[in-house]
């Protein structure tokens, strides 16, 4: 190796050791406003004495914007793969800084007022979420129905699954530590990566904090890269992935109590309240209600356990139950179910057989093949389920 090559590779060595801040820019096709953007940035760095660099993560500009940022001082770092998680992540990836402040280049967030967001990260924060509902929402700066629809609903789902203390879940802007959102290992590429990475980081028990900002309308003449619905759905799509918990087990518990209850209560035979008859064709209804609740449940479980094994969500209140529920022994509980309800199924089957294969008195009958065929589904799924548990389980390199 030269000389000059190694002296190279140490300075910029030292210059690394010594950044404690990077400003991260996604950028695609931000010519109009992202010269103004780095400006504002060096301003902040001149003003407070910090240390740091501004990068510019292109995710593929095509109007010279990697030039005007080259040009304005900042550091660029081309990411081939589109979206503006894919951009975050390669920025991520490249940044020097200790901390790391992400900000969109579009000129809506004041890359001036940088200093609680620092504070809060040297304080020991791991993520300082920047809170525009509390800073001030400039008249035009957020569509209809991203402030009083789509952000109010998603920050409130989010604070509800992953209890993350937070008022404006999706705001652009917000600081983090370099290590800590790298261990996360943060793998969405598109809008939802601000979702990611606020759960992954809640679910780790990171300590997240907010600040207030502010939001202007953004200085570009060309619509903004962000589609309201379809980003929406993938967004609250993503909430609910990350939680087995409310997409699967709440709503399968309250099935099973729903078709259990039924079953107690009409398996003697028909009742009647307040003029309205319940009899064996409710008792169908809330026995495919026992079935999908049973499988939701089975869900829940093997979504856990997906996500611990490749490492995007831990097994937290599950770990016990997971390990109570081996593969041996959730067969042995299918093969009891099953084997119950077959034997019920052989016994309407005598019954009818005593008859000639005959009429039978249909709402007895049929109460006691529901019941079996019930039970002999749910010991399937349970089988089912225990395999396919076992299979997510096995190594993979």
């Amino acid at each position: 190796m030269s000389t000059n090559l190694k002296s190279h590779l140490l300075n910029e060595h030292k210059d690394a050791a010594l950044t404690e801040l990077t400003v991260l820019m996604p950028c695609l096709n931000e010519a109009e406003t992202l010269a103004t953007c780095i400006r504002k940035a060096q301003r902040f760095f001149e003003k407070s004495g910090v240390k740091g660099e501004i990068l510019v993560a292109d995710n593929g500009s095509t109007d010279g914007s990697q030039e005007i940022a080259l040009a304005e001082g900042a550091r660029v770092v081309p990411v081939s793969r589109r979206g503006y998680g894919a951009a975050l992540i390669g920025g991520i990836e490249e940044a020097r800084g200790k901390y790391i402040i992400m900000g969109d280049a579009d000129d809506s967030y004041d890359f001036t007022a940088l200093e609680n967001f620092l504070d809060r990260l040297r304080d020991g924060a791991d993520i300082v979420m920047g809170n525009r509902f509390k800073g001030g929402i400039t008249p035009g700066a957020m569509p209809f129905l991203h402030r009083y629809l789509g952000n109010p609903v998603l920050s409130w789902l989010g604070r509800l699954f992953f209890n993350v203390p937070t008022g404006d879940f999706h705001c652009g802007l917000r600081g983090f530590s370099r290590d800590r959102i790298r261990e996360l290992n943060l793998r969405t590429t598109g809008m939802e990566f601000a979702s990611e990475m606020v759960v992954r980081a809640s679910l780790a028990k990171y300590r997240i904090e907010e600040v207030p900002t502010t939001l202007k309308p953004d200085g570009r003449s060309r619509p903004p890269h962000l589609r309201t619905w379809r980003d929406g759905w993938r967004h609250l799509s993503f909430l609910f992935m990350y939680s087995p918990r409310w997409l699967f087990l709440y709503p399968g518990i309250l099935l099973v109590t729903f078709g259990i209850g039924a079953g107690i209560f009409l398996l003697p035979g028909g009742k009647e309240i307040g003029g309205i008859g319940f009899d064996i064709h409710t008792l169908i209804v809330m026995s495919f209600f026992l079935i999908i609740g049973a499988q939701a449940i089975s869900f829940a479980l093997l979504a856990r356990r997906f996500g611990a094994a490749h490492q995007i969500m831990p097994l937290s209140g599950f770990s016990w139950l997971m390990n109570i529920l081996t593969l041996e022994r959730v067969l042995i509980v299918a093969a009891v179910l099953f084997l119950a309800g077959l034997a019920g199924l052989i016994a309407s089957t005598l019954q009818w057989a005593s008859t000639g294969f005959g009429p039978l008195e249909y709402s007895s009958m049929l109460r006691v093949l529901l019941l079996s065929m019930t039970v002999m589904t749910i010991g399937a799924q349970l089988a089912f389920t225990g395999f396919l548990s076992s299979i997510v389980e096995i190594p993979t390199r």
